[in-house]
């Protein structure tokens, strides 16, 4: 299970990171500004991104045997900006602490 957090994490701060991206450029397109490279740019790779980070969050929902209503969370997590890291760090501690619960219940 440990692998599949690592590549959650790993996908989920690059995910939050490319939203943050992109709510900047949003802003810069339709601000006073008129900019709109970097929404464009951005844009095409978090949205490819966000699908690989979906089934990264499906494998670990899957392993750790969360209601639907977590995964539900997860998904939003790469949807609204900066909600994506305060979810990351939930996630994994969470995930993390079902470890030593399981190798309790095999022993």
């Amino acid at each position: 299970m440990e692998g599949a957090v690592t590549r959650y994490r790993i996908l989920a701060l690059v995910v939050g990171t490319l939203l943050v991206l992109l709510a900047v450029g949003m802003i810069l397109k339709y601000g006073p500004t008129d900019m709109p490279a970097l929404a464009g740019v951005v844009a095409p790779v978090h949205g490819f991104l966000y699908m690989v980070y979906l089934v990264a969050a499906f494998d670990l929902w899957r392993r750790t045997g969360w209601p639907l209503s977590r995964m539900a969370v997860i998904v939003l997590g790469g949807i609204v900006p900066l909600m994506t890291f305060f979810v990351e760090r939930r996630v994994v501690r969470d995930a993390r602490a079902l470890r030593p619960a399981k190798a309790e219940a095999n022993a």
